[in-house]
């Protein structure tokens, strides 16, 4: 267990550092809106009003809390009794991802927590000497350190890109503090040896970003064009979402965190094993190495026009060998889909927690 203190607990030198920025930033990307729940509702399964995507812009408010090696910023939503459900960003997205998903929970008596990843929006490492890493397995004891911060024990885990990796991360390695996991694109643990193993042609051009971003001029250009090019990703990878600039720009600020570019350049780097990882992870890659099945309750989930590299259902349905379903999710739908079908997201994030009342 970390030793954890929170934000407001913070001697006066780091209140003014955080304190400064989360309030300019979050101002300015989460506005002010009304809670979406009375504290004393219980969780609902039937109570999932239907919304439209976009429906909403901004959260309540942003907090911070001290987590393991990070400051992390982070939205709520929901009675602070209620069950609770850690939804987790990828790459190049954030929390804005789960503007929608997160009061659909709410209403129905979910506690949600939305945190921005390492690297974003207002979390930052509360020391200059960290290493600014972006290796899987680090990500997962980020989600850890969290829940261990808000003294959550167990929670209903659940994310897409990134978040997704993360999210089965946590379930494989640490089962005891998830109750059940949904995932879109489904089982993406992976390792570097197997980073480094040639696709097909076809398939290799749909990395084209992880072999620029093997060099310099690849961090250089990502660094100078970060917005230009978050922006092109999500078109190839949701190439019927119709997003406008407003919705792009709310996450694109969050690009602006000045360890941004150095944990999505090792994240990849990382991957085909042109940078190490923290010797101290070496024992949780060497597990995950290993592929371990997962054996909580799983649901997972897949867009049927996700324009992104993704594994076919069929490749990691025997991953999971607890409760276990999938859902193939039609309309057009792209590889941000908590954003892009927040209904279906939410009913899988409920569903799945039906199978688990512990």
């Amino acid at each position: 267990m970390h030793t954890i203190k929170r934000s407001e607990d913070i001697d006066h030198r780091r209140r003014r550092f955080f304190g400064t920025a989360a309030v300019t930033i979050a101002a300015a990307q989460l506005g002010m809106i009304a809670s979406v729940a009375a504290q004393s509702r219980k969780a609902d399964p039937a109570r999932v009003p239907a919304i439209k995507p976009g429906t909403n812009t901004s959260f309540a408010s942003l907090k911070q809390i001290d987590a393991g090696v990070l400051n992390v910023g982070y939205a709520e939503a929901g009675p602070a009794n209620g069950p609770v459900v850690l939804l987790l960003h990828g790459w190049p997205y954030d929390i804005h991802s789960y503007v929608d998903v997160a009061p659909r929970l709410a209403s129905a008596g979910y506690r949600a927590i939305v945190p921005y990843l390492r690297g974003y929006g207002t979390t930052r490492f509360l020391s200059n000497e960290t290493p600014r890493n972006g290796q899987q397995s680090v990500v997962a004891v980020d989600a850890v350190a969290l829940m261990d911060a808000l003294k959550i024990e167990k929670a209903i885990i659940a994310g897409f890109d990134w978040g997704a990796r993360t999210a089965d991360i946590v379930a494989a390695l640490w089962p005891e503090r998830c109750k059940g996991l949904v995932s879109v694109s489904g089982y993406l643990i992976g390792s570097q040896q197997a980073g480094k193993m040639p696709l097909p042609p076809k398939a290799e051009l749909e990395w084209w970003y992880q072999y620029y971003f093997a060099t310099e001029r690849g961090r250089a250009g990502y660094d100078k064009y970060r917005n230009d090019f978050a922006k092109l990703i999500w078109q190839l990878a949701s190439p019927k979402w119709r997003f406008d600039d407003a919705t792009f720009n709310r996450s694109a600020a969050s690009f602006d965190n000045p360890d941004h570019v150095s944990i999505v350049i090792h994240n990849y780097r990382w991957r085909l094993g042109l940078a190490e990882g923290e010797p101290k992870y070496e024992e949780l890659e060497k597990r995950l190495a290993e592929a371990p099945v997962i054996a909580v309750p799983t649901i997972t989930l897949e867009g049927d026009a996700n324009g992104a590299p993704h594994p076919e259902p069929s490749a990691y349905a025997k991953k999971f060998s607890g409760k276990y379903s999938h859902r193939l999710i039609k309309g057009g739908i792209g590889h941000n889909l908590p954003q892009e079908a927040p209904q279906a997201f939410a009913e899988a994030v409920i569903d799945v927690a039906k199978v688990d009342r512990r």
